[in-house]
């Protein structure tokens, strides 16, 4: 038993390393490998920048316009993808073909 075990460990670890990974270097790009560090800034430098940005009653507006039409696309993609004249001829084929 700790024989077998032991072989469903070793192959397991031969399919893992036969595997591809994904080319992670294509990724990122030009302008990013040229960009310096991000710079490192006190927590109370970001904590006031935080607060001088309000949330305005155009930005409310905007994220609802935006949202209402995400729903909206949501509703149309719940659906059926295929309407009832295809679906009968559809279903017509296959009992011909039984």
């Amino acid at each position: 038993m700790h024989l077998r075990a032991t072989a469903l460990a070793i192959i397991a670890t031969i399919l893992v390393g036969c595997s591809d990974f994904p080319e992670l270097d294509a990724a990122v790009t030009p302008a990013a490998r040229q960009a310096g560090y991000p710079s490192l800034v006190p927590m109370d430098q970001l904590i006031a920048g935080a607060k001088e940005v309000q949330i305005t009653e155009e930005t409310v507006a905007t994220l609802q316009g935006r949202v209402s039409g995400l729903k909206g696309r949501a509703a149309r993609l719940r659906g059926p993808v295929i309407d009832g004249a295809t679906r009968a001829r559809m279903r017509a084929a296959i009992a011909r073909h039984r």
